[in-house]
């Protein structure tokens, strides 16, 4: 077996159920999920239709670039989204399977292991190669687990930028070691950020753009919340790249995801988009060990990516439950409005002692609600872990279960 698997931390649902393993939750409240990110709005009937129509397709293989129709929409969507002159359908967007594996392989795909060679002046023997330090890939700290495991298992060093509200939860890159971007080969962005819901601004765009040029790495960017805002649309990568007329997106890459835009996470359906020079060798990598899309989730796919009706209908129904939250929690509770996304970064009240998982115990066995430990999210570095005395909220469950999820905190609080 892989020696690197051994170094794989637990997911955090694996360490909130040993965390919970001998509680016991609130015996007079019905259960309320709100620590998985998982939506629970209505997916768009039309696009349940397309799928069932298309059913009989099954029986086809897809091609691991997906059909053209579906690149094709997906080109058009981000145009119009992100304000871009145009993309190739052929060359720069490139269907996936959900952006879990997608993040996971890519980061297979683009890690290289340089070769240091010693000469036989510095050595007196006959020359040879030694590996060179590990390449780096920089995260935000705290992450979404991917991005740590996928770089683990590439052989790569995980990089924690540490998100704090000294920092506006979107990490000070400024502080960087040179060393450090001298060995970094991919650096993940996460705007709208999985949990904190900071985005990141034009300038911040710019300046990472700047580094990347600098040091030649790969800037990947994960928007899949992007959709999911409040009141001006996020800023992505590639519309950063084109305000700047870098219309070739050189070593940028996004993600997207129908999972939180159209409430559909079972469909598994993502995709890749930016520089052709990165998306063409990936979709060789990925004829090897790459999932295809089946061709009733793309048909289906094409029509949840023509249509903003059910997105604008999603995005109020968030809304009216942040208000509700922040209404009747947010002075309490002491809430911080996200800028987008659908989480609340909750800092762990006193009367818990500012712990984390004191805190997500007592909303457990006292009221029945679930809600995940921020240090689950995060790393230790330098004695420092920027989730812990945070408390993750996800704003999934329907306006009345909020409701009552609020009335058990309320009374939690009040105890």
């Amino acid at each position: 077996m892989n020696h690197n698997l051994t170094t794989l931390h637990p997911y955090p649902f694996a360490k909130m159920a040993t965390l919970l393993a001998n509680s016991t939750p609130a015996h007079n409240h019905s259960e309320i999920k709100l620590g998985i990110g998982e939506p629970k709005h209505e997916p768009p009937a039309f696009v349940l239709d397309v799928l069932r129509e298309n059913l009989d397709k099954i029986g086809q293989y897809p091609t691991t670039n997906g059909l053209f129709e579906l690149r094709q929409t997906i080109a058009h969507w981000l145009e119009k989204r992100f304000f871009l002159n145009h993309l190739d359908p052929h060359s720069q967007i490139l269907p996936v399977m959900g952006t879990r594996e997608a993040i996971f392989s890519l980061v297979q795909a683009v890690v290289d292991h340089p070769q240091t060679e010693l000469s036989e002046a510095t050595t007196n023997q006959p020359a040879s190669t030694k590996p060179a330090q590990p390449p780096i890939i920089v995260m935000p700290n705290p992450f979404y687990q991917i991005y740590e495991g996928a770089a683990i298992l590439a052989q790569a060093t995980p990089y924690f930028m540490p998100c704090t509200i000294d920092n506006d939860f979107k990490g000070n890159y400024r502080a960087v070691p040179k060393d450090v971007w001298t060995r970094t080969q991919l650096l993940f962005v996460c705007s709208p950020n999985n949990p904190t819901g900071s985005v990141m601004t034009m300038d911040d765009w710019e300046y990472l753009l700047r580094l990347s040029d600098q040091y030649s790495f790969i800037i990947a960017s994960d928007e899949c919340y992007s959709e999911l805002y409040f009141d001006s649309a996020p800023i992505g990568l590639l519309q950063a790249c084109a305000a700047l007329g870098r219309h070739d997106f050189k070593n940028c890459v996004v993600f997207h995801s129908l999972s939180k835009r159209s409430n559909l996470p079972g469909l598994r359906s993502g995709f890749v988009a930016g520089d052709a020079n990165i998306l063409q060798p990936y979709l060789q990598y990925r004829t090897y060990q790459g999932c295809a899309m089946p061709i009733p989730h793309q048909l289906a796919s094409i029509a949840a990516w023509e249509d903003e009706k059910h997105v604008a209908h999603n995005r109020a129904l968030y809304q009216e439950k942040f208000a509700l939250w922040m209404s009747e929690l947010g002075e309490l509770l002491d809430l911080r409005m996200p800028e987008a996304g659908f989480y609340f970064w909750i800092k762990v009240p006193e009367q818990f002692k500012g712990d984390d998982e004191i805190f997500v115990k007592a909303l457990y066995e006292q009221a029945n609600i679930h809600a995940l430990a921020g240090r689950y999210l995060s790393r230790e570095v330098n004695g420092e872990n920027p989730g812990q005395g945070y408390v993750r909220i996800a704003l999934v469950a329907s306006v009345d279960e909020s409701r009552e999820a609020i009335s058990r905190i309320r009374k939690l609080l009040n105890a």
